[in-house]
C-alpha cells in the first residue's frame, strides 16, 4: 500500500502534553483508503474513514473527518484542507459572526412563536416553509429580537422583499418580547466567544460534506439498482424516494454521462413506439423544457383513461432523455 498523503494533528489538553495524531491517504492497486491514527500508531487507535474505489467518495469523507477533528480542536500542521475558496472577506466573516450568535443564544420561545407562523404562512401562501424563511433566520431573529424594520433588515437574508411580504408580521410577534441588546449588531464580534465561533465553522464544514457523503452514498445506491435491473417502482420502494426526486436523480445521472440506455429502453419496453415517435416529433416542434405542453400534444387535453399521469410523464422525462442526448450528439 501506498501513502501518498499524510498529515499530522495535534490537540492542546490544559497541564498535558499534547495529544498527536496522524492522516493518511494510501492507494493500492485503484483501492484507496483513509486512515486516522492515534498518538501512539498503535492498530487499536486507528480507524479507517474510508476505503472504496471512488476518488470523488474518498474526498468527501476525508474532508468530512477533518471538520470533525478540527472541530474537536485538532490543528493540522499542514492547513489548507478544507479551503476551497480563498479566505472569508470582512463582511461575509461577520456574516457568518451573526448566524454562530443566533443559532447559539435563540431564544426558544420565540423560535416557537415565529415557527408556527411560518407554517401558517406556508400553508396559505401554498409554498414549503423555507421559502417563506428558513430555520437559520428564525433563530436570529428569535435571539436578536428586531423591533422596527430597519433593524429587521440587518438580520442576514431578510432583505427588502421579504420585509415587504412578511416584515408586518414578524414585528407583531416579537413585540411581546424583550430584546436582549440593542441595534446595529456590531457588538457580536465583542460578544461571540472566538472558541465556539471556532468550533461552529467546523460544525458547518461538517455538516457540508456530510450532505456531500450522503449523496455520494445516494448515487451508489441508485446506480447499483439500476444495474441490477430495478423498475422505478422498485426503486421508489427500496431507496425510500418519492417519485419527483427519484426522476430528478436519475436525469442528474444522465447529465453527468452515465449510460443510462438500458434503463431507459426497460422502462419504455411497454409504450408503443408510434407513441414514442409523437412524443419525439413534438418535442422537436415545442422544444423539451416543458413536458406539459407535450404531453397535451401527444395525448390531447383529455389524457388516455388507465394511464396515471406520473407514469406518462415518467415517460415524457425518459424520451427527453434520449431527445437531449441526439442533441447534444448532433452538435458535436
Amino acid at each position: 500500500m501506498q501513502v501518498v498523503f499524510m498529515n499530522t494533528f495535534e490537540r492542546s489538553l490544559e497541564q498535558s502534553q499534547p495529544i498527536q495524531a496522524q492522516l493518511s491517504i494510501c492507494e493500492q492497486q485503484g483501492s484507496w483508503s483513509v486512515i486516522w491514527s492515534g498518538e501512539e500508531g498503535a492498530e487499536e487507535d486507528q480507524s479507517v474513514w474510508f476505503e472504496g474505489n471512488s476518488w470523488e467518495e474518498m474526498l468527501a469523507a476525508f474532508r468530512h473527518g477533518v471538520a470533525v477533528k478540527m472541530g474537536e480542536g485538532y490543528v493540522p500542521v499542514i492547513d489548507g484542507m478544507l479551503e476551497e475558496r480563498k479566505p472569508l472577506a470582512a463582511a461575509s466573516s461577520m456574516y457568518a459572526m451573526l448566524q454562530c450568535y443566533g443559532e447559539i443564544n435563540a431564544n426558544a420561545a420565540l423560535f416557537d412563536a415565529l415557527r408556527d407562523w411560518r407554517r401558517a404562512k406556508a400553508a396559505s401562501e401554498k409554498k414549503s416553509a423555507y421559502m417563506v424563511a428558513n430555520n437559520r433566520m428564525l433563530l436570529m431573529i428569535s435571539a436578536y429580537v428586531p423591533k422596527l424594520p430597519e433593524e429587521l433588515t440587518q438580520i442576514p437574508g431578510w432583505g427588502e422583499s421579504k420585509l415587504t411580504a412578511y416584515g408586518e408580521d414578524i414585528l407583531k410577534i416579537t413585540a411581546a418580547f424583550e430584546q436582549p441588546l440593542p441595534f446595529p449588531l456590531d457588538w457580536v464580534t465583542d460578544e461571540l466567544d472566538p472558541k465556539l465561533f471556532t468550533q461552529w465553522i467546523y460544525k458547518q464544514k461538517e455538516n457540508k460534506y456530510k450532505a456531500v457523503l450522503d449523496r455520494q452514498s445516494e448515487k451508489k445506491r441508485l446506480l447499483a439498482a439500476i444495474a441490477e435491473g430495478r423498475s422505478i417502482v422498485q426503486m421508489q420502494t427500496e431507496l425510500d424516494m418519492p417519485r419527483r426526486d427519484l426522476m430528478e436523480k436519475i436525469e442528474r445521472l444522465e447529465v453527468e454521462g452515465y449510460d443510462l440506455e438500458p434503463f431507459i429502453a426497460r422502462e419504455l419496453a411497454d409504450m408503443p413506439s408510434v407513441e414514442q415517435e409523437q412524443v419525439w416529433e413534438a418535442m422537436t416542434i415545442i422544444g423539451d423544457r416543458y413536458l406539459k405542453p407535450v404531453l397535451h400534444q401527444v395525448y390531447g387535453e383529455e389524457l388516455p383513461a388507465g394511464q396515471p399521469v406520473d407514469m406518462l410523464y415518467d415517460r415524457l422525462r425518459l424520451i427527453r432523455l434520449r431527445f437531449r442526448r441526439h442533441d447534444k450528439a448532433d452538435a458535436v
